[in-house]
């Protein structure tokens, strides 16, 4: 066989293997899932009559209600922030573009410490009110910080800036010709607002609100310190207090079933209404002049959440930290940071080559089942940490078992788990949970790629695989730098899967954070606290720059 014909039986054979790759990653990230769904065909008849008859519906109102409350927040606060930041002139504008975006640097849980050691009774503001005339006497009383609004709140805070940057994406992207349009036939700003830019901007902001629901479903360390019993918790108190697996799961499915009536709403939101440019001139956006009143509302409205959600809690874990360091300078924090680096710098690095997999199947074969595959693979970002968490240790430890007796019956050897309750289940969990993340950037950067690439490395003499190191990888860097930044920032901040799955006397910044303010010694968790934010600031700063060069021209339009 002459060598083109080689290389092209090469190349017709490279997208089956690579749809297998595809196919074999799906099955694998699927089984938390599967595992989950399956628990249902298991009786559990006396436990389900004990749940429903004593917390179940509890369980079920309050993540209803944590669900109701963030939407609204989240909508409220993301959203005309967006539109100011977006299409408005005042003073700071250029600030506030990437300084809403904040928040996100640390975790729900973070912020709720924080505000906990802020408000409550031995906090310095309550202790201030204390020392005014009368203080005393209760005149002054706080709102209780430890309920359900206070988590609602805690994680509007947090969790506004998906939202936000989906609107304000939705935003730079509209056609300047509608926007015009509008104000010749008589709207002003807050008309043309309501009524074109917001409904065009409707699936993106659906999208936004989609997305910070999952997470105030998936967030356990806010909703557990403040005593509000969610899905969540109950699947932490079943397995652990109960020790019954598959009740677990059982319970994990109702909060399965939660996700993805929002997944279900999302895309259905994202198919009602669309719109696409119809020119290929690009010109910079108008923007709306406000003075006096209109421009003091903008400001305020946009200090407020950063001032809330970052500035605060970044200044009470800064001089808690600063007036303890006794409780961080010490070599036990440095093991902290190193076993955080470590599964974090891990699983980065495995999300972002199985993400290449993937985006490399799915471009060099693109047949129904590797869309699929690639689908399923990537859609453990809308399920909790919890739910994966439970899901993935019931098939492991059938499977530690299984391995575990063949082994003795072969060799007569006797071993201890090599999946349950070590750093492998951990990993399984993060790289399933945070793939998406991953796999976003990875195939957004291969797609700017164009195809005659692949035909001149073909050409050459390249296989797929070859081509991918040679060719694709290199121009690539930047983008899956970016990726496994990402990813890594995700991990450090995870917190459900962590406690469930992580291997005893292993701890992180994370679960040392939850542990030390469960014991409420809030000064002590302020160090790794303020670790996890400080890291977290990375991918503020890599969104902000995307953002702002999101809509083409941009930078054309900036520099003139």
């Amino acid at each position: 066989m002459t060598g083109p014909a080689r290389w092209g039986l090469a190349w017709a054979h490279g997208p089956r293997r690579w749809s297998l790759f595809v196919i074999g990653t799906a099955t694998i990230a699927a089984l938390p899932i599967v595992s989950v769904l399956l628990s249902l065909t298991r009786p559990r008849g006396d436990l389900w009559q004990h749940l429903a008859g004593t917390v179940l519906p509890e369980y079920v109102l309050n993540s209803l209600a944590l669900m109701v409350g963030v939407a609204v927040g989240v909508f409220v606060v993301g959203v005309p922030a967006a539109w100011m930041t977006t299409l408005c002139r005042f003073k700071g504008r250029r600030f506030f573009e990437w300084a809403m975006l904040l928040p996100m640097a640390f975790p729900a849980y973070v912020v709720a410490y924080a505000y906990t050691g802020l408000l409550d009774y031995a906090g310095p503001i309550q202790t201030f009110l204390r020392t005014m005339p009368g203080g005393d006497a209760g005149w002054v009383r706080l709102p209780e910080v430890r309920s359900l609004p206070g988590a609602i709140v805690m994680l509007v805070l947090v969790l506004y800036p998906y939202v936000y940057l989906l609107a304000r994406a939705a935003f730079l992207e509209q056609s300047v010709c509608v926007l015009e349009v509008s104000r010749t036939l008589g709207c002003n700003p807050w008309q043309s607002f309501l009524r074109v830019a917001l409904p065009l901007a409707r699936p993106a902001i659906v999208a936004g609100v989609a997305l910070a629901l999952m997470e105030s479903l998936n967030d356990f360390g806010t909703v557990q310190y403040f005593g509000v019993d969610t899905l969540v918790t109950g699947v932490f108190r079943v397995w652990r207090g109960m020790g019954d697996a598959i009740a677990a799961q059982q319970l994990a499915s109702i909060l399965l079933c939660f996700v993805l009536a929002l997944i279900a709403l999302e895309r259905w939101s994202r198919g009602q209404r669309g719109f696409a440019h119809t020119t290929g001139r690009y010109r910079p956006l108008p923007r709306f002049q406000l003075t006096g009143w209109r421009a003091l509302g903008a400001i305020i409205g946009c200090t407020l959440p950063v001032l809330l959600g970052f500035v605060v809690p970044a200044f009470m874990l800064i001089g808690w930290a600063t007036a303890n360091p006794q409780y961080w300078l010490h070599a036990g924090f440095g093991i902290l940071l190193g076993n955080s680096f470590a599964i974090s710098g891990a699983a980065a690095l495995l999300a972002v080559a199985i993400a290449l997999g993937l985006a490399y199947g799915q471009r060099t074969s693109r047949d129904l089942a590797t869309r699929i595959g690639v689908r399923a693979a990537t859609s453990g970002y809308a399920v909790p940490g919890a739910v994966l968490a439970v899901g993935a240790l019931v098939p492991m430890a059938a499977l530690d078992h299984m391995v575990a007796a063949w082994i003795e019956d072969m060799f007569g050897l006797r071993i201890g788990l090599i999946l349950t309750g070590t750093l492998i289940a951990v990993m399984f969990a993060y790289v399933v949970r945070f793939l998406t993340v991953s796999y976003n950037v990875v195939e957004a950067s291969l797609g700017k790629i164009t195809r005659g690439m692949d035909e001149a490395a073909r050409s050459l003499g390249r296989r797929p695989g070859e081509a991918m190191r040679a060719v694709h990888l290199p121009m690539m860097r930047g983008s899956l730098l970016v990726a496994a930044i990402l990813v890594f920032v995700e991990v450090l901040k995870e917190l459900p899967a962590t406690l469930v799955l992580r291997p005893f006397n292993f701890d992180t910044l994370a679960t040392r954070t939850y542990d030390l303010a469960s014991d409420e010694r809030l000064a002590e968790a302020a160090g790794p606290a303020l670790a996890i934010g400080l890291i977290g600031v990375l991918p503020v700063i890599l969104l902000a720059r995307a953002i702002r060069t999101s809509r083409p021209g941009a930078a054309a339009a900036e520099g003139a």
